[in-house]
């Protein structure tokens, strides 16, 4: 028997197609990533940095909740991505920082912020955020040192302006200061807390301390009612002579008392020190702008302060710089009305369309540079058009 191979060739068909067809299959574009071929998406990131910087809340708390919604996301990935986050705040945060410095009357104020790193000449990780409070911007400065070197830095050389601020010794010797075109004015609610110490401290000094804390009660009552009259009105005149007469009655009384040698120690130290600061203690009397006291900074470092009770600080330089910058922008974004998730969002999805780098022109970001029709989409309430 003769053996053989059968060999069996199938019929091949070459598909054409014309371009009307188009393609079989169609996908939508990838979503761009925020960091290229990161693992979290743009609103994971809004939600970490909002947590952490607008709520003051530490990073693992926020995960631990997410752990229980079986989303389970690694400290490691949080830290690093931070950092690879940090840049693209940079140009935001310097542009803030400089219109700031621009301004023609500013709150000042300084809080305490950790920094675990070893820093040669300095000892310990005590740091200092320095606030600063203008009309439409709120800029913080993370710095080793609380010397005049950092606001003094701050504003420029030839910089004319009011600055509201306590009366920390530091204000005082900035050179600006000191060569008279930065005017300081200081806050009676500081000189306020001197009477209530000596009330408390000596049971037999309180009816004392208790009169000059109603000349001062007087004294905030008499300016919010100049404060709601219309300037040039019979009732601002009124109210902008009893102003004037309660500033000259306490003058003239801390002089009398501070004539008495009866007058004991503790009185005459509170005494001392409202005569030194009488100038830019009553600078608000001319200038309208100066409110009475300095609330308005120490409120806006009461978030830094949760925060670092919360989660102690920072542990690395970049991360002090990211918190610095983020309690500046959010501070900001928040003073100008809008809706800080909103705008957060909106930046990051830029940053992302921009292969995860910062948009080449950042000025449409920038609060006050936001066209009409931007600022009602990003407004807290945008029913509000005012």
């Amino acid at each position: 028997m003769r053996a053989y191979r059968r060999r069996i060739r199938r019929r091949r068909y070459q598909r054409t197609c014309s371009c009307d067809d188009g393609p079989r299959t169609v996908t939508a574009p990838a979503a761009p990533k925020l960091i290229p071929k990161g693992l979290l998406g743009i609103s994971v990131w809004v939600e970490v940095l909002l947590d952490k910087y607008a709520s003051y809340r530490p990073t693992e708390r926020l995960l631990g909740q997410w752990q229980l919604l079986d989303f389970p996301v690694a400290a490691g990935t949080v830290a690093g991505g931070l950092q690879r986050l940090e840049p693209l705040f940079r140009p935001l945060y310097e542009a803030v920082l400089a219109r700031n410095a621009q301004t023609s009357f500013a709150h000042g104020d300084e809080t305490r912020w950790s920094v675990f790193i070893e820093q040669e000449g300095k000892s310990g990780h005590r740091w200092w955020l320095w606030v600063v409070v203008s009309r439409d911007t709120v800029a913080f400065r993370l710095d080793p040192s609380r010397s005049h070197t950092v606001p003094q830095s701050h504003f420029a050389a030839d910089a004319s302006l009011v600055f509201l601020v306590d009366r920390y010794a530091a204000y005082k010797a900035m050179a600006q200061v000191q060569a008279g075109t930065i005017l300081l004015a200081f806050c009676w609610a500081h000189v306020r807390r001197d009477f209530v110490r000596v009330g408390k401290g000596w049971e037999e000094l309180k009816p004392w301390a208790l009169a000059w804390l109603r000349r001062i009660r007087e004294l905030y009552h008499q300016q919010r009612q100049r404060l709601t009259a219309v300037v040039g009105s019979a009732a601002f005149g009124a109210a902008d002579a009893a102003v004037r007469q309660t500033v000259a009655a306490m003058h003239a009384q801390a002089a009398t008392e501070l004539a008495d040698p009866q007058l004991r120690r503790p009185c005459r130290k509170v005494l001392e020190s409202l005569q030194e600061h009488w100038p830019g203690l009553t600078r608000f009397v001319e200038d309208q702008r100066i409110p009475l006291d300095n609330n308005v900074a120490e409120r806006h470092n009461r978030g830094p302060a949760v925060a670092r009770k919360n989660y102690y600080g920072s542990g690395a330089l970049w991360s002090g710089r990211l918190a610095a910058m983020l309690f500046t922008l959010f501070a900001t974004v928040t003073l100008g009305r809008l809706n800080v998730r909103r705008w957060l969002t909106w930046f990051l999805q830029s940053c992302a369309e921009n292969g995860g780098g910062v948009p080449e022109d950042i000025t449409p970001f920038l609060p006050w540079n936001l066209s009409a029709e931007r600022r009602k989409a990003l407004m807290r309430d945008p029913a509000d058009s005012s």
